[in-house]
């Protein structure tokens, strides 16, 4: 594959993991909302924020800020679910996988990780960076250049 089908397949796959990662807690969101009113309300704001990087990955030209917030909140909800099935959590504690839904939503939260991992790894994802005129005027002029 050429290096702009590579990063297109990247991110395409990554947005098909943060829509179906949304998707599978929205589908949770009720009973979550009566079982623990925190869980059920962290869920909805999980989703919210996936479909925002989903459209972010879609739409931004660079969207590092996009793949940071998917991937923080990915890595969020794993340590979230293996948290609640071990230890617990504060007035929550879960048996099981939850299946399908478990399984699923980790797979999809731990492959967008990896996939920002290989997006980042790809020499044409930083290549194209430009930093912001701000932090080149501060360069030049910490390193005495004129602007």
């Amino acid at each position: 594959m050429t290096s702009p089908s590579i990063r297109i397949a990247l991110l395409g796959t990554a947005v098909v993991c943060a829509v179906a990662n949304a998707v599978v807690h929205l589908i949770l969101v009720p009973s979550h909302l009566e079982e623990k009113l925190y869980i059920g309300a962290l869920f909805v704001v999980g989703s919210v924020v996936m479909l925002g990087v989903a459209v972010g990955l879609v739409v931004l030209r660079r969207p590092v800020g996009a793949w940071l917030v998917g991937s923080a909140t990915s890595v969020g909800m794993i340590v979230g679910f293996l948290l609640s099935r071990t230890v617990g959590l504060p007035g929550y504690h879960e048996d099981g996988w939850e299946l399908p839904y478990g399984p699923l939503s980790l797979v999809v939260e731990a492959l967008f990780v990896v996939l920002f991992a290989a997006w980042l790894g790809r020499a044409d994802t930083v290549r194209g960076a430009v930093p912001h005129p701000r932090v080149v005027r501060r360069i030049k002029a910490l390193s005495g250049r004129s602007r």
